[in-house]
């Protein structure tokens, strides 16, 4: 099935495909914990070199962050008893997808939850010359805003003008393609937000 909205002005055509695309589940835990009494052993397995760790408390506020400097296994222990009582996660920030590992400490104990980790597929946009692919798994159906915006470059003020908007919800697998007749004319801007978070394409 296919959609089609035409934006002259602006020069950007939105197409808009329902496709069937693969879905999963990752059965195996992309991490392993040891716990050697204050110190906790967190191996990650297969990370990549610029993946990003972090650990961050209840209200999103990171506590600590490291970026990995070899692909492979990434191992490190971390003293997470001297933290105050509350919930925290581990989050791996990857190329495509945020994985978290949650975790609590109460009275200098630490306890990890496997049922309680997620994993976010970050939404993906492709350019390709004056096309853009952007398309989005969640296993979970989280509704997702796509939101389009268009800069002229004869604007005196430059500011950004919404030019398309839409919210996702109830979907697998979301497939868009933007056709962006105006990149001669100004720039545009993708913003996808989903499950809290903002991926942001500028182009």
């Amino acid at each position: 099935m296919k959609n089609v909205l035409n934006n002259s002005k602006k020069g950007f055509l939105l197409v808009t495909l329902f496709v069937t695309m693969l879905s999963f589940a990752n059965e195996t835990s992309f991490y392993t914990i040891k716990n050697d009494g204050e110190e906790i052993s967190v191996t990650l397995d297969n990370v990549k070199q610029g993946n990003l760790l972090s650990i961050k408390d209840n209200n999103g506020i990171v506590l600590y962050k490291e970026q990995i400097q070899k692909s492979g296994t990434f191992s490190k222990g971390f003293d997470l008893t001297s933290l105050p009582n509350g919930s925290y996660i581990f989050e791996l920030d990857k190329d495509v997808e945020i994985q978290t590992i949650p975790f609590n400490v109460v009275a200098k104990t630490v306890t990890f939850d496997k049922e309680l980790e997620t994993t976010i597929y970050k939404p993906v946009t492709r350019i390709k010359g004056d096309v853009a692919f952007v398309s989005r798994l969640s296993l979970n159906k989280a509704p997702m805003k796509i939101a389009v915006y268009f800069t002229s470059f004869s604007s005196s003020f430059r500011s950004p003008e919404l030019i398309y908007s839409e919210t996702v919800k109830d979907t697998e697998n979301t497939s868009r393609i933007f056709k962006l007749t105006g990149k001669d004319k100004g720039t545009y801007k993708i913003v996808c937000t989903t499950e809290g978070r903002e991926f942001t394409e500028e182009i």
